[in-house]
Parts: C-alpha cells; sequence; structure tokens
C-alpha cells in the first residue's frame, strides 16, 4: 500500500496544468485552464502528503485562494478520488 501512496503523491507533486484538466474531465468537474495551471504550479514540486489529512486540508485552503472555494471543493473529491 506504500507504494500505491507513493506513487500517488508523486504524480501530485508533478502534476502540470494540462494533466489537472484532463482529471477534471474524467471525473466531471469544472475548472477553467488558468485555473488548473496555477493550482498545478502550487503543488509541483511541494513533496506534499495528499493521504495526510492535515496536509490536504492546508492544499484546499492555498487552492481556495488560488482559484476559489468552488474548484477547491471539486479537487478535494478529487484527492478522495485518489486516496481511496
Amino acid at each position: 500500500m506504500k507504494m500505491i501512496k507513493n506513487m500517488v503523491n508523486y504524480k501530485v507533486n508533478l502534476i502540470t496544468g494540462e494533466e489537472l484538466l484532463k482529471y477534471a474531465k474524467q471525473f466531471n468537474f469544472h475548472v477553467s485552464k488558468e485555473e488548473a495551471d496555477k493550482v498545478a504550479a502550487y503543488l509541483r514540486g511541494k513533496n506534499l502528503d495528499i493521504f495526510d489529512d492535515r496536509t490536504r486540508a492546508q492544499i484546499i485552503r492555498e487552492v481556495a485562494k488560488i482559484s476559489g472555494p468552488k474548484t477547491a471543493k471539486e479537487l478535494n473529491k478529487l484527492f478522495i478520488q485518489f486516496t481511496k
């Protein structure tokens, strides 16, 4: 299980705006290209652990500042899908 967690976190920490748009479409939520790029730039290279509730909550708060609460809520749903 630890290997899967590492793989998911690795992907989140290297995500691009285009990939985020692809996942948004796949999981049926709307995010603009600009928002996806900003969120991806925030996530990239930070070595974040989305399986940790506190870390994930901090990420969601920062995303809400970047692109608004609606996008943050949708991203949280996406993270929950990744962590199941």
